[in-house]
């Protein structure tokens, strides 16, 4: 399907429910996030990286910084298309992941992300190098494999 910001996006379908809604009648924003969160680690799952295998090595990618655009607003029982990619990755500590949300109906993006993420040791909450477990997960997956630099 075309109109995704780049190629061969990991999508996870979604509804606005009727709790999404605020008064404004449509998506409150502070649901995007956690549309992002939600494809985020379900992408992250489909790579073979499940929340579990984090606490079993001891690390994990944390979010840095984030930006959202917000470009239309979505409208209650939508059908969303959160698609996601791992857009660059230093191979060391840093990946940036990309979020497009866009209207199953007619592909309008309603909303664009940014995260820039980091990699930590979960018992300490501090940074460290990704493990290999991470780097053969997730390094086959960056769509910008030469971008170097995150930040």
């Amino acid at each position: 399907m075309s109109g995704w910001d780049h190629p061969d996006p990991f999508v996870l379908r979604l509804q606005v429910l009727p709790e999404h809604i605020d008064v404004l009648d449509h998506a409150n924003n502070t649901v995007y996030p956690q549309w992002c969160q939600d494809a985020g680690w379900a992408h992250s799952s489909h790579l073979g990286m499940p929340p579990s295998a984090y606490q079993a090595l001891d690390r994990a990618m944390v979010l840095r910084h984030a930006r959202y655009d917000y470009i239309l607003p979505a409208l209650r029982d939508d059908i969303i298309d959160a698609g996601t990619w791992l857009v660059a990755s230093d191979g060391k500590l840093n990946m940036r992941r990309h979020f497009q949300l866009r209207r199953a109906a007619d592909g309008a993006t309603l909303a664009r992300g940014d995260w820039d993420l980091v990699c930590i040791r979960i018992s300490t909450g501090r940074a460290t190098r990704m493990p290999p477990e991470f780097l053969a997960c997730y390094q086959p997956a960056v769509i910008n494999p030469d971008s170097g630099s995150t930040a």
